[in-house]
Formats: C-alpha cells, sequence, structure tokens
C-alpha cells in the first residue's frame, strides 16, 4: 500500500488518503477491510454493530468485532435508537480499541430503520444529539453516516449535519440519497456540496461512485474532503487505486480472487470462508464470460480444491 499525505483528521487522528471502504453489512468484513486497505482505502469501518446483539451478547458478536492491525484506522460502527444503549454498546467495544466510533443514521432496511434505528433516527433528531453526548465523553472521536432525510418530503440533512457538528462529532458521511431511496434514482451531490459549505469538520461524499473518473467528479463537485464508495467497490478493490476496472488485466482478477479466498479461509475456516466468499467470487466474474452451469457450480461449491478448479477453467477459457 502506498504511503499517502495527510488528507484530513478525524479530531486528531490523521486519515492518509481519501478514499475510504463503506461499511456494508455481510460485505465489508475483515478479510475484505484488508484488502481494500491493500489496495488504498484510507481508513475502515466495520459492519454495523447492532448494541441489542452487544447487550444479548450474540454468538456471532466477536467475529465481527474482530480485525487486523493493518485495517487502522479503523471505526467501530454501532447501530441503535437507544441513547442508553448505545452508551453501553460503546463502552463494551472500546475493549477493542477501535481508533474511532461511527454512529449508523443511514440504515436503510426496513428491518433496522423501521424500528427507528439506523436511517430511522433522521425522523428523531433529539436522539441523535443524546447518542452523541453519551458517546463523545468516552475521549474516542465519535462520527456519523447519515442520508438526506426520511423520504422525498422530509430532506433535513442540513439540520441533521449540524446537531453532529454542534454535539461533538468528528466527521460525517453522506450518503446522498434518502431512506426512502434505499439504493436507487441518482445520488444528490447538491446536498453533499451544501453540507460541506456549512460544517468545519470533515464530509465524505457517498453515492454512484463506481469508476475513478466519478471520483475526481465528486470531489470537483462538492469539494467533499474524502470519497467513500459502496457498491463500487464490490468485487472491485482496484477502485481505491484509481484504476479502471476495465482496464485491470485478468490474470491480475484471478491472482486478486484466490488471495482474498485465503484470508476468507484463514479467518472463518476452511468451509465457511468459501461459502462466504462466493457472493464476492460472482462479483469480480462479473465482466468475464462465464457460462450458467460453470457460474452455477462455482456459487453452490463448498470444496476448495473444486472451487480452485472452476476458477481454472473460468480463468483458462478467458484468456
Amino acid at each position: 500500500m502506498a504511503s499517502s499525505p495527510i488528507h484530513f483528521t478525524i479530531g486528531s487522528l490523521p486519515i492518509c488518503g481519501d478514499l475510504i471502504l463503506a461499511p456494508m453489512d455481510g460485505i465489508t468484513d475483515s478479510p475484505y477491510r484488508r484488502l481494500a486497505r491493500q489496495f488504498g482505502s484510507a481508513a475502515s469501518y466495520t459492519e454495523f454493530i447492532n448494541a441489542v446483539d452487544i447487550a444479548c451478547k450474540h454468538p456471532t458478536l466477536d467475529e465481527r468485532l474482530r480485525f487486523s492491525e493493518e485495517e487502522r484506522p479503523l471505526a467501530i460502527q454501532l447501530l441503535d435508537n437507544d441513547p442508553d444503549r448505545m452508551e453501553k454498546a460503546a463502552s463494551y467495544v472500546l475493549r477493542f480499541q477501535p481508533d474511532f466510533i461511527d454512529i449508523n443514521i443511514g440504515c436503510c432496511a426496513r428491518t433496522v430503520s423501521g424500528r427507528g434505528a439506523g436511517a430511522g433516527l433522521l425522523r428523531e433528531p433529539q436522539k441523535i444529539s443524546q447518542i452523541l453526548n453519551k458517546l463523545t465523553p468516552f475521549g474516542i472521536p465519535v462520527t456519523a453516516k447519515i442520508r438526506l432525510g426520511w423520504d422525498e418530503n422530509s430532506l433535513n440533512y442540513l439540520e441533521i449535519a449540524k446537531i453532529i457538528e454542534q454535539n461533538g462529532g468528528q466527521l460525517i458521511a453522506v450518503h446522498a440519497r434518502t431512506r426512502r431511496q434505499a439504493y436507487t434514482g441518482q445520488a444528490d451531490w447538491d446536498a453533499i456540496a451544501q453540507i460541506k459549505q456549512i460544517l468545519s469538520i470533515p464530509v465524505i461524499g457517498n453515492g454512484d461512485i463506481k469508476t475513478p473518473e466519478d471520483i475526481e467528479k465528486i470531489k470537483n463537485y462538492t469539494k467533499c474532503d474524502g470519497v467513500m464508495i459502496a457498491r463500487g467497490a464490490i468485487g472491485n478493490p482496484w477502485i481505491f487505486s484509481r484504476m479502471d476496472r476495465s482496464q485491470v488485466p485478468g490474470d491480475q482478477v484471478f491472482d486478486t480472487i484466490l488471495y482474498h479466498l485465503n484470508l476468507m479461509i484463514s479467518f472463518y475456516g476452511n468451509i465457511q470462508g468459501l461459502i462466504r466468499f462466493r457472493k464476492h467470487a460472482n462479483a469480480y466474474l462479473q465482466p468475464f464470460s462465464v457460462p450458467a452451469p460453470l457460474r452455477k457450480d462455482l456459487l453452490t461449491c463448498d470444496k476448495y480444491d473444486r472451487f480452485i478448479k472452476i476458477l481454472d477453467e473460468i480463468s483458462l477459457s478467458n484468456q
């Protein structure tokens, strides 16, 4: 991973780079965060950690909280709508020594936002200030990732942004869509630019970033301090090196697939590592010509040797 100058700071924490892998449930686990950092992502965020799971000691909790030193600087992202539970959750995760804590104010899943957490917090701004006031006394930088509002009729992103800054938030990442939009339609980069104009803390732009050209467009258009990449990074860690996916040589793609697979197996074990990797394999292979039966065999395979053999067949057929 090439060295980079300091682009901005989160409190006193220097961030050496302007591209960051976004937290995505079921995608950005420790192996993929490691890979993204190696390709140039400037910081890491865990998948969201539900404060309810911490309170109930969910059996997969510690696995989701595990990370390696090379992922730093790293945020543990917390999710809930109860300020007291969030305070207890923050107290718990501090034992893992994250570099900062992020508040999820953007998850649009009905099971999350429907109960008032994630993007549901956008409808209760006072709870956002309460949560920040519970978390900032821990002495670790606190940040937030937001959407623009619950729907197009309740765009309150400027109010939310000010609340975050005024209550001690040290950075805000903005997914420029509403909760109702989910992942449809076009991201509103004008909103990111407006937030950047009124805040003194760093503002990270997120939404519709698929190519290196998009990175430069959103930076120039919004003047944001950095760019957070979500779906555009799935199967495409090269974007953090500002490489267009279509320009990545095929042999490099297959080498990266194997490397990523082995990171997954090292972290989860042979069976679970392979099973969890299959969704990544499918994303990596999207640009390639893969016969449907062969793709099906690959994505249902649970034996490492067989998986590698199928990959070799796909690789040879695409040379």
